[in-house]
C-alpha cells in the first residue's frame, strides 16, 4: 500500500463557474461550499474512439496506479460525473485518483455519450418537460423505453469490457460512484444492471420516487441487492420535478435499498465532526448513509475516501451472485457514547438501541420579560428529559421527590435541583442553568444539554427538534435528525 502524496495547487478564488475549463492540465483549484477540486492528476488518461458500433466517438478518462504491474486482478472504480461536468471534471473534483495510488486500484471516469448530460430515466408524467430544448442547454435527454437501450447503461458496460481486455480487472470488485446527475446514472445502473457491480455510491441527486416505486408501492428492480453508500447534503436541495418534501425523498431513497438489502434492525450511529453516518446491516448486503453538515449540492472531496474504507473496501460479487462481507479498512461502528432524544418522544437512542426516556421530551423556553411592557422574547430552547433518563444513559445515581432532586456520580460530580429554580448546586457551589428545572407528574425534568456540556464537559448538538450527545465533536445534521426521529416515533 503506498502513500498518498498531495499536490499543492493554485487556487482560483474567483471562480464562478460550474466547470471552469482552464483546470484541465492545470494545478489550478477551486473551492466552495459543494464542490472543491484537486490539481489534474498526472496520471489521467485521456481516451478517444468509437466505444459502440455506429454511435461515433466517446470519450473517457483512467486512471491507473504507479503500482499497478498486471501481476493480479484490481479492483475497478467507475466515477460518474455531473450534469454538464466532463470525466476529468469528475477525477479532479473527487480524491478517486489519490486513493487510487495508496490502495492499487485502477478508476475511469467516463464522459456521458450526449452534450455532457446523462441518459437517465425520468418520470412518465416529467419526460416532456424534463427533455424540452432550453435555451440554456439545461434539458435532458430522451430516454428509451427499454433500459437495455440506453446509450449510457451501453456505454458503461463496454467500457468495462475494454478495461478488462487492457488490464487485468477483478470483475468480483467492480464498483460506481456518482455526484449529482451521475449519482442519478449510478442509481439507475445500479437498480437495471446492478448485478455487474459490487457496490455503488453517490453524492447529491436522489431518484425520483416514481423511478423507484410502483403504484402499488413495490421496489422497481431489476440488478437485485447490492452495497450501497448514499452521501447527502444538508444544505443540497431536491430537484422540483420530484414533486415531494426534500427529506421524504431523502428518506424514501435510503429505505429502498435497506429494504431491498434485508436490513430488518436499527443502524449503528456515528457523528464525527460535520459527518453523521448511519451504518446498516442487511441479510443481503450492508447500506452505509451519510449526511454532510453544512454543505451545499455536490460533493465532499474525501467523499471517496468514505465510500472506499466504510464500504467499497470490504464487499465483493461472489460467483453465484451474492455480495460476500468483510471487514472493511474502516469499521461500521457506532459511537461508544451516543444520546439522542426528540422532542415529544418518549423514547431515546441510548448505547446503540432505542429506550423508554421514562416520560415525554419537551422544549422550554427561556423568556425574556422585563421591559418588554408585557410581551416576551425567547433567548433560549432546550429539550428536557427526566432526571432519572440522565442518570440512566449517563452512569449516574439519580434521587427526586417533593420537588427535590439529585444526579450522583461515583467518580463525578453531584448536581442538586429544585423546582422553579434556575440554579443547581454543582459539588455544592452555586451554578445557573440555562432555564430553571421544572416538575412534571411527579418527576423533575431539565435541559440534557445543560448537564451534558456544561458540567460533564460533554458535546452536545440540536438539529430539527433532535439533541445528540457525545464525547467528541459532533454536529447533528438535518437528514440524521430525521432518521433518529423516525427511529424514536
Amino acid at each position: 500500500m503506498s502513500h498518498i502524496i498531495l499536490k499543492p495547487g493554485t487556487p482560483d478564488d474567483d471562480n464562478r463557474e460550474y466547470l471552469p475549463e482552464h483546470l484541465k492540465d492545470s494545478d489550478v483549484v477551486v473551492n466552495e461550499n459543494g464542490n472543491n477540486s484537486q490539481p489534474y492528476p498526472d496520471r489521467l488518461e485521456e481516451h478517444t474512439g468509437e466505444v459502440l458500433e455506429g454511435a461515433g466517438e466517446d470519450t473517457w478518462y483512467t486512471y491507473v496506479p504507479a503500482s499497478y504491474d498486471g501481476s493480479r486482478p484490481v479492483p475497478l472504480v467507475i466515477s460518474m460525473h455531473g450534469g454538464y461536468m466532463t470525466g476529468w471534471g469528475q477525477a479532479v473534483y473527487t480524491a478517486w485518483t489519490l486513493l487510487a495510488e495508496r490502495e492499487g486500484f485502477i478508476v475511469l471516469f467516463p464522459n456521458a455519450h450526449l452534450r455532457r448530460f446523462w441518459t437517465i430515466d425520468i418520470p412518465a408524467d416529467a419526460i416532456d418537460a424534463a427533455t424540452a430544448v432550453q435555451a440554456n442547454g439545461i434539458y435532458l435527454n430522451r430516454p428509451p423505453a427499454d433500459a437495455a437501450e440506453n446509450v449510457d447503461n451501453r456505454l458503461v458496460l463496454a467500457l468495462i469490457e475494454r478495461l478488462a481486455g487492457e488490464y487485468a480487472i477483478d470483475r468480483s470488485r467492480i464498483f460506481m460512484q456518482g455526484m449529482s446527475m451521475g449519482n442519478a446514472m449510478t442509481g439507475q445502473f445500479s437498480r437495471h444492471l446492478g448485478s455487474v457491480l459490487a457496490g455503488a455510491a453517490g453524492s447529491g441527486g436522489p431518484t425520483a420516487l416514481d423511478l423507484l416505486f410502483d403504484a402499488q408501492g413495490e421496489r422497481i428492480n431489476a440488478g437485485g441487492p447490492l452495497a450501497i453508500f448514499q452521501t447527502r447534503l444538508e444544505r443540497d436541495g431536491v430537484p422540483p420535478h420530484y414533486g415531494a418534501e426534500v427529506g421524504t425523498v431523502v428518506t424514501r431513497n435510503r429505505e429502498y435499498w435497506t429494504g431491498l438489502n434485508g436490513v430488518t434492525g436499527t443502524p449503528q450511529i456515528a457523528i464525527i465532526g460535520e459527518d453523521n453516518l448511519a451504518f446498516f446491516e442487511g441479510e443481503s448486503a450492508p447500506v452505509v448513509f451519510r449526511d454532510v453538515k453544512n454543505r451545499d449540492h455536490g460533493q465532499t472531496l474525501d467523499d471517496a475516501e468514505f465510500v472506499w474504507s466504510y464500504l467499497f473496501s470490504g464487499v465483493r460479487r461472489e460467483a453465484d451472485g451474492s455480495i460476500a462481507v468483510s471487514e472493511p479498512r474502516r469499521a461500521r461502528q457506532g459511537d461508544a457514547l451516543g444520546i439522542a432524544v426528540a422532542e415529544g418522544s418518549t423514547r431515546a437512542w441510548v448505547g446503540q438501541r432505542v429506550v423508554d426516556l421514562g416520560g415525554r421530551a419537551f422544549t422550554w423556553r427561556k423568556l425574556k420579560y422585563h421591559g418588554l411592557e408585557g410581551a416576551a422574547e425567547v433567548r433560549g430552547e432546550y429539550l428536557y428529559v427526566p432526571l432519572s433518563f440522565i442518570a440512566d444513559a449517563l452512569g449516574a445515581v439519580a434521587q427526586n421527590a417533593d420537588g427535590v432532586g439529585s444526579l450522583q456520580w461515583p467518580q463525578g460530580p453531584t448536581i442538586e435541583f429544585a423546582r422553579g429554580s434556575i440554579v443547581a448546586l454543582v459539588d455544592g457551589e452555586v451554578r445557573s442553568m440555562l432555564a430553571e428545572a421544572v416538575e412534571r407528574d411527579g418527576q423533575l425534568y431539565v435541559s440534557l444539554e445543560w448537564v451534558a456540556q456544561h458540567v460533564l464537559g460533554l458535546r452536545a448538538s440540536q438539529c430539527e427538534g433532535v439533541l445528540y450527545v457525545t464525547d467528541h465533536h459532533a454536529e447533528l445534521s438535518r437528514n440524521m435528525a430525521l432518521l433518529i426521529a423516525d427511529l424514536l416515533a
